[in-house]
């Protein structure tokens, strides 16, 4: 049995030695010193050894048990060094390469603007509320004082789906979507920003699609001095503590009376050039006092509730503020347009 043991110590050493694998040593380790390995048939068989052999068997089976499982825990660690050493050669680093400059995305600048806007009217007390940019002919055009063949109609080329849906062509639909939530109780302090669509041609002033920022308060008591007094916190926030404002006598079929809100010119301070047309003004959104039949199509009683509403374009007042000559800029995504905005 020592001759058997010392065969099997030199054949398994021999296999150590010529692995070129973790896995392979994994096998050598099962084969010779697992449960049905040779190592552990000899160790068997002691029984049938005199009692003086067997303490010169044990010993030898054990030094080659040892001496096996040391042989394979030092070539292992070299073919894992080994191995990594590879990796490292291959992933290896030139570090006298020049860098690669990381392209940083920024906010676009009608985010910004609107993310202004809104921050200004929530400090003012008002929240921001959404609605379906496929709308119904009722909440576009019937809640807001416009019925069917109403001539104001065709002051906004409609997209149409059907005969009764349609893209909206202002954000007007939030306005009175919350009022009927709220089931006819003020007070309703919201603005509501996003995507609208009309069938206009596209150049620089105009687009098939832009964006809008309306606003809408009711409660009892509400005036136009009320609006007058929103409108002059917003405009000196937004352009700044220099800017004036007026109110012009103007039309639209859900405000009665209605008004264009005019900001002096950043320019010329309001004495005339070509940006404001000579005339010291430039005209920046309309508004008015909501009118009756609309505060009755969202169900409050206009005996007892006044409220005024506002539109803004999106588009006009990042023009404004950041002198962009042509709408299309803002969509085209071109990324020298794009690229100025990285600190906005």
């Amino acid at each position: 049995m020592l001759d058997r043991l010392q065969e099997l110590k030199e054949e398994a050493l021999k296999k150590v030695e010529a692995a070129e694998s973790v896995k392979e040593l994994k096998d050598i380790r099962i084969a010779y010193l697992g449960k049905k390995g040779p190592v552990t048939e000899v160790l068997k068989g002691m029984g049938k050894l005199t009692a003086e052999e067997r303490p010169k068997v044990g010993q030898m089976a054990n030094e080659v048990r040892a001496a096996v499982a040391v042989s394979i825990e030092e070539k292992e660690q070299k073919l894992e060094e080994a191995a990594l050493a590879e990796k490292l050669r291959a992933e290896s680093i030139d570090v006298t390469l020049p860098g690669r400059p990381t392209v940083k995305g920024a906010r676009h600048p009608l985010t910004s603007v609107i993310e202004t806007i809104e921050d200004i009217f929530i400090g003012m007390g008002f929240t921001v509320a959404e609605g379906p940019e496929v709308e119904t002919d009722y909440y576009n055009f019937e809640s807001l004082n416009l019925p069917k063949h109403h001539p104001s109609r065709d002051m906004q080329d409609t997209f149409f789906i059907t005969s009764d849906l349609l893209l909206r062509t202002q954000t007007s639909p939030v306005q009175t979507r919350t009022m009927e939530k709220h089931e006819g109780k003020g007070p309703v302090k919201i603005i509501c920003p996003g995507k609208v669509y009309r069938r206009d041609e596209d150049d620089a002033t105009h687009s098939h699609q832009f964006m809008q920022i309306e606003g809408l308060l009711v409660d009892e008591g509400i005036r136009m001095s009320d609006l007058k007094g929103i409108f002059e916190q917003f405009v000196k926030r937004y352009f700044g503590e220099d800017r004036e404002i007026r109110l012009r006598p103007s039309y639209f079929p859900f405000t009665e009376p209605s008004a264009e809100l005019d900001v002096s010119c950043a320019i010329c301070g309001g004495s005339g050039c070509r940006t404001c047309k000579q005339t010291g003004w430039i005209e920046v959104l309309g508004s008015g006092m909501v009118h009756p039949n609309v505060l009755r199509m969202g169900g409050f009683d206009p005996e007892k509730y006044t409220g005024f509403a506002f539109g803004m374009g999106v588009e006009r007042f990042a023009m404004l503020k950041y002198g962009i000559d042509d709408i299309r800029h803002f969509y085209t995504n071109d990324t020298r347009f794009l690229s100025q905005f990285h600190r906005v």
